[in-house]
């Protein structure tokens, strides 16, 4: 099983797929989507989607994954992330994968036992459950906690 997590940011999209093995859980890929701010919005939209489309053709994941929203105290932020965000989903959807949304506690806890922990112990055990893992940026160690994340709720680990 194959599974894609995701981290939208219409600034830098990350993803990460790992696969799954019984409870083994194998590193895949990871990168990230930049768009540049000078760009029109509809071209940065359109960017993350093409670009996800072909690592979604390449890896072929049977799952993802993906933080459930929350909201910005800038609602200019809040909507460009929801943006981001609904092209993302519209991946998932346009190639019929199954989509997992997970709280930011929810995933911490998964992987660090604690639901308040900080980006680096999250990233640490990433490196830890994904033995040569070197993710690509923090978009993408994001993104990989994603999968990590669907992964032990799937063995019923989480």
């Amino acid at each position: 099983m194959r599974i894609i997590g995701l981290d939208p940011s219409l600034s830098s999209t990350g993803w990460g797929i790992v696969e799954v093995n019984g409870n083994r859980l194998q590193y895949i890929a990871d990168g990230f989507i930049p768009t540049d701010a000078k760009m029109p919005i509809e071209e940065r939209l359109d960017l993350i989607f093409k670009t996800l489309s072909e690592v979604i053709e390449l890896y072929k994941p049977q799952e993802a994954a993906i933080e459930k929203t929350f909201l910005n105290k800038n609602p200019e932020s809040s909507l460009k992330l929801s943006m981001a965000r609904g092209v993302v989903i519209l991946a998932a959807g346009h190639y019929g994968i199954p989509l997992f949304e997970f709280d930011a506690n929810k995933v911490k806890k998964a992987l660090v036992g604690v639901g308040h922990a900080d980006k680096k112990q999250v990233e640490t055990m990433i490196k830890i459950l994904l033995p040569g893992c070197q993710p690509k940026n923090n978009d993408s160690a994001d993104a990989l906690a994603m999968a990590v994340t669907r992964s032990h709720y799937r063995t019923g680990i989480g």
